[in-house]
């Protein structure tokens, strides 16, 4: 993927995982809704994973660790990238 349907992705998955989250504080015992939400939250792990790999951190669980710098604010965000 490039990076402008990179972040289609993670707002899509993003996006559903919340939707599961807002599910389930109603039917918390769904089993189905917990699989969807598992399944979406690892999904969106992964995406972000990527994402910062390739291209920089979108939030700052995703920044880069072991460095001698800090990496959140170097690079353009990715709406200044968006072309």
């Amino acid at each position: 993927m490039n990076q402008q349907n990179l972040k289609c992705y993670i707002d899509f998955v993003s996006f559903a995982a919340l939707d599961c989250a807002m599910f389930l504080d109603t039917h918390p015992k769904n089993a189905e809704g917990l699989e969807y939400f598992e399944y979406y939250t690892n999904a969106r792990k992964q995406a972000l994973k990527e994402y910062s790999s390739r291209f920089s951190p979108l939030t700052l669980d995703t920044v880069p660790k072991g460095t001698d710098f800090w990496a959140w604010a170097n690079e353009p965000w990715p709406w200044e990238m968006e072309g």
